[in-house]
């Protein structure tokens, strides 16, 4: 292809304000409200507590979408926090993120959610006992290939999807907000009695409780990944982000009081599909319809989770820190295809021995640690370098804040419960040096991959992409 053809190829700008609200709510509001409730009472033991919980990842996750919003407007570019550790910290560092975010962050991710699709896809279908694992990890492969061909095939398709299963899943809330409004005015004071009894104060329960809170609003940093396709990103950034999020905290609150108000802590807790189970509570015959919107809703959440981690794949690779194929964007439909592709291989991999409980743990610790640095970056830009442009700013004290609770998060559960696994994500972390130090640094066997990237370009229709800047 002519180097003048290839020079025009670049992702366009197709998404407005209200695709970029519907990329953040509708990638938050997913599994984890319909999946995480049980987990989060069952690590901190209390029912006021859990509700405590809940409000506070709120907080931390509009402090933290804030930041990432001034960050946004001063690199504007994709890949989030890959690219701004690459502009602020510089080659070595930003490969560890690309390299646990490929491998681990964003696949685990994909994982949990269509892992949590499948469970209440098949629930109707297995009313009386368990699903067989292997029909339900069917169901989440299925699952994963078919947002992946919407992805693939176009921008506003995958669009059209979120914006469409956003609408779905907030109509599934908004039912449940009624259905305790309902209840609570019957009588029902369950929530209120005795709301703190049992509270488990030790600092690895806190923090396994927040990350299972935490992983329900994962997807508020989404749009930071895909700044090159958002229309006027300095306005529509942080205004996506100050919409998006406020409302999806006080509708988790309102839907965890309504959970409560139905059932018993103990009822919650052993339930394996909770919404399915207020639902058998509260709607009686018509209690496999929350199923159905349970299962919508993570699909949502799946297709906005693959949207954004096909980007930062894409980005890393056009830095040079992936194959050159990975930085490739089809001819025709202009979306990264190559990535996209690679993306939903390592998913299917990560699928295969992983549990949701797991993966979300795993998920968290890995990425609160790199949230963290990224934050630091922030920081540093503001004193050694407050001249830049900055379109949107945050005050210096909230960056800060979101840093002490990532520090704790990443830090209290190693510290109050070592485990073997935390020395094993380290570990695999910083294995990392052994591809960067040959690969990247040295660039050895530059030609080693040559005849496959020009077999894939031809095969696959790609071509390299351009900035959009």
């Amino acid at each position: 292809m002519a180097e003048t053809e290839t020079e025009r190829i670049q992702l366009k700008r197709e998404l407005g304000l209200v695709s970029a609200v519907s990329l953040v709510a509708g990638t938050m509001i997913g599994s984890g409200i319909f999946m995480s409730p049980q987990f989060v009472l069952s690590y901190i033991g209390s029912p006021g507590a859990s509700l405590i919980i809940w409000a506070l990842s709120g907080l931390v996750v509009m402090l933290g979408a804030l930041s990432y919003a001034e960050l946004g407007t001063i690199i504007k570019e994709s890949g989030g926090d890959f690219i701004y550790i690459l502009r602020i910290y510089g080659q070595f560092p930003a490969f560890f993120v690309a390299f646990t975010f490929l491998l681990v962050v964003k696949p685990a991710s994909i994982a949990a959610i269509s892992l949590s699709f499948a469970e209440y896809a098949v629930a109707p279908f297995y009313q009386d006992c368990s699903p067989p694992q292997l029909i339900v990890k069917c169901a989440a492969v299925a699952a994963i290939m078919v947002v992946a061909m919407a992805n693939i095939l176009n921008v506003r398709l995958a669009m059209r999807i979120q914006v469409v299963f956003l609408v779905a899943k907030l109509f599934a809330l908004t039912v449940i907000v009624i259905g305790g409004i309902v209840i609570i005015a019957q009588g029902n004071v369950a929530v209120q009695q005795n709301g703190f009894d049992g509270t488990n104060l030790g600092l690895s329960s806190i923090v396994m409780a927040f990350y299972q809170g935490l992983w329900s609003f994962a997807g508020w940093y989404n749009l930071n990944y895909v700044t090159e396709e958002l229309k006027r990103p300095e306005v529509n950034l942080p205004r996506a982000v100050i919409i998006a999020i406020p409302m999806v905290t006080i509708l988790y609150l309102l839907v965890n009081v309504s959970y409560l108000a139905a059932m018993t802590p103990r009822e919650l807790m052993s339930s394996n599909a909770v919404a399915v189970t207020w639902g058998n509570k509260v709607l009686g015959s018509w209690g496999w319809v929350m199923s159905i919107a349970a299962a919508l809703s993570a699909f949502g959440s799946l297709n906005g989770t693959f949207f954004s981690g096909g980007r930062v794949c894409f980005v890393a690779a056009r830095e040079g820190h992936m194959p050159d194929i990975l930085s490739m964007a089809h001819v025709n439909r202009l979306t990264p295809s190559p990535a996209l592709i690679f993306t939903t291989a390592i998913s299917l991999l990560v699928l295969i021995p992983g549990d949701f409980q797991s993966i979300v743990n795993f998920f968290s610790f890995t990425a609160w640690f790199f949230y963290a640095i990224t934050l630091s970056g922030l920081l540093y830009l503001k004193i050694k370098k407050p001249e830049l442009p900055r379109p949107y700013r945050v005050p210096i004290v909230i960056p800060i804040l979101v840093i002490i609770a990532a520090i704790f998060l990443v830090l209290a559960p190693i510290i109050d419960n070592p485990a073997i696994e935390y020395l094993y994500v380290t570990l695999f972390i910083f294995s990392g040096v052994l591809f960067y130090v040959p690969f990247i640094h040295f660039k050895l066997c530059p030609g080693l991959l040559e005849k496959v990237t020009v077999f894939l370009q031809l095969f696959l229709e790609v071509a390299p992409a351009d900035k959009n800047l």
